[in-house]
């Protein structure tokens, strides 16, 4: 989606002595609203995919993106698995915010993202306003579970060729690559043909995959990454701000686990998007933005009451 005539800044931070990449769209809030910061997946996806929430920008707030650093415009020219550590993009998300002035904001993560931002607001950090949870689970152990359930209703010859090059460890085959296909048709992104910002995403991903990689691993259902006993469900109950759940109704984020963490955060909302899979933002853009804006102008009532 074009970013049209909206005001865009680009720019980079100096982080963990590299270069954080950040692009902000808008030119400011209107009196009693604040920006939105936007959080994305993979890891290391990229903030291409997400592209659509620019529209945001329209509702009176800017819109901060950025690419986590070790992925697209803030790649690194070595290899360093060792630094991708869930510890080191919280505090990228600080360093971000820092850098930016966002004294108070909106943080909304899609899929890692969303991850990543539960995992931020148990930091308990001053000026967070209020949370977005977008198709993102809070134990990879349920989604690892859901993944698998869910692939078993593909094709079997499909089902016996990710099988088969999972054991054999051969996951970067062309003929694994495609059998995975189907599974993000149905459960990733459900529009044909995909945009071209969601497009870029899974380029950038496939040129630089070493965050995915040692994160995750090869695929959304076979975890192998260092992410794999990941899991904060017991802690949800420590968030403490205004937050929005949402998913898609054919999402690989399945009703289950969107469940799992709507219902454990004090006070959650929780929103089905019934045309979408893992991203709505996109799949019912719409939708999405009149859904998000009335979330956020209504924490915005209750931190800056009219009157």
């Amino acid at each position: 989606m074009s970013i049209g005539t909206r005001s865009v800044r680009e720019g980079t931070i100096p982080f963990k002595g590299y270069q954080t990449w950040y692009q902000i769209v808008g030119e400011g809030e209107e009196p009693g609203k604040f920006p939105l910061l936007c959080l994305h997946g993979g890891p290391g996806a990229g903030h291409d995919y997400l592209e659509s929430l620019a529209a945001m920008a329209d509702t009176g707030r800017r819109v901060i993106f950025y690419d986590q650093l070790g992925c697209s415009r803030s790649s690194i020219p070595e290899s360093k698995p060792e630094m991708w550590t869930v510890d080191l993009f919280i505090e990228e998300v600080d360093a971000i915010r820092q850098a930016l002035g966002l004294d108070r904001t909106h943080l909304l993560g899609q899929s890692w993202g969303g991850m990543l931002a539960m995992e931020y607001a148990l930091t308990q950090p001053q000026g967070l306003v209020s949370l977005t949870v977008a198709s993102s689970p809070a134990s990879m152990i349920q989604w690892v579970a859901e993944a698998n359930r869910l692939r078993e209703d593909l094709p079997a010859e499909a089902q016996q060729t990710l099988l088969a090059h999972e054991a054999a460890g051969t996951t970067d085959s062309p003929d694994y690559e495609a059998a995975m296909t189907e599974f993000y048709r149905r459960h990733v992104c459900r529009l044909d043909p995909m945009p071209d910002y969601v497009l870029r995403t899974f380029a950038s991903i496939a040129k630089n995959p070493e965050v995915y990689h040692t994160m995750n691993g090869p695929s959304e259902f076979h975890v192998v990454g260092t992410l794999k006993q990941w899991d904060i469900i017991d802690r949800l109950n420590e968030i403490r701000v205004p937050t929005l759940v949402t998913s898609g109704r054919h999402d690989e984020a399945t009703p289950l686990i969107a469940e799992t963490v709507s219902s454990r955060i004090p006070g959650a909302q929780w929103v089905v998007f019934e045309e979408s899979s893992h991203m709505a933002h996109a799949e019912e853009a719409e939708r999405y933005m009149l859904v998000l804006d009335q979330f956020l102008t209504s924490v915005e009532r209750e931190v800056a009451p009219a009157g």
